[in-house]
């Protein structure tokens, strides 16, 4: 089976909002029911897990009722955790709460709330990239010239560019090597885990990168939702 997590638990505090950014409202919908409508639009998508505060369970619900695509592929609702890594280890939990022995070939699909152009032709692409390998990044190339720093002030170094990536949601990965990967890491280390890549990185695994969309962006700042708002109501 495929499954999906869709991390919508961040509180969003950058976006300069007095709700969290996923449940904006633009033209009627919420910023979650975006990504959330392409993941149950997937025909390869088998299973959806939403990690959200409880206070917005229901709402989310509707609104994926709404869109008329088949809902019953939201198997549950998880409590989100302390940090993103430990929402995304919550949700794999549920799964094998749900399904008990995971079969080998079975994949996770982690996506954020707080992109919302996903599109079905970069699943698409994840899935295919996924045989051979046991996990698909899309990422993006760095446009800029690259420099680092070590003290945030002055430039220790030029990186090279063509070798600097940057990641994007959402990410595949095989689920069993996966689980292991993070329960790796417990309790203290993911703690301190930024990308959901992270600790498959770390563990070894052989994950395979194919180009991002520059359209998928992730709604961080106020400049981020202006230009969501702008793009919706276009």
């Amino acid at each position: 089976m495929n499954h999906a997590i869709l991390l919508s638990g961040g509180r969003g505090t950058r976006a300069g909002s007095d709700i969290p950014k996923q449940y904006i409202e633009v033209r009627g919908r919420m910023m979650i029911t975006y990504s959330l409508k392409t993941l149950l639009e997937c025909e390869r998508i088998d299973a959806i897990y939403i990690v959200a505060e409880e206070a917005w369970r229901e709402r989310i619900s509707e609104e994926a009722e709404a869109t008329a695509v088949c809902g019953n592929k939201i198997k549950a609702f998880v409590t989100p955790g302390p940090t993103r890594q430990m929402s995304i280890f919550n949700g794999i939990k549920e799964i094998i709460k749900d399904f008990g022995d995971i079969p080998e070939t079975d994949t996770v699909l982690i996506h954020d709330a707080a992109r919302p152009f996903l599109t079905l032709r970069l699943l698409k692409a994840c899935y295919e990239a996924l045989p051979g390998h046991e996990g698909v990044m899309p990422v993006l190339r760095m446009k800029d010239t690259v420099y680092k720093s070590q003290d945030g002030r002055t430039v220790s170094a030029l990186l090279k560019r063509e070798e600097i990536f940057a990641g994007q949601a959402p990410e595949l990965f095989l689920l069993k090597p996966y689980l292991r990967a993070n329960e790796e890491l417990m309790p203290e280390k993911i703690l301190s885990v930024n990308g959901a890549s992270e600790p498959a990185v770390m563990a070894g695994m052989d994950i395979a990168m194919i180009p991002g969309d520059e359209g998928n962006f992730k709604v961080t700042t106020d400049a981020d939702l202006s230009r969501f708002k702008e793009i919706t109501e276009a």
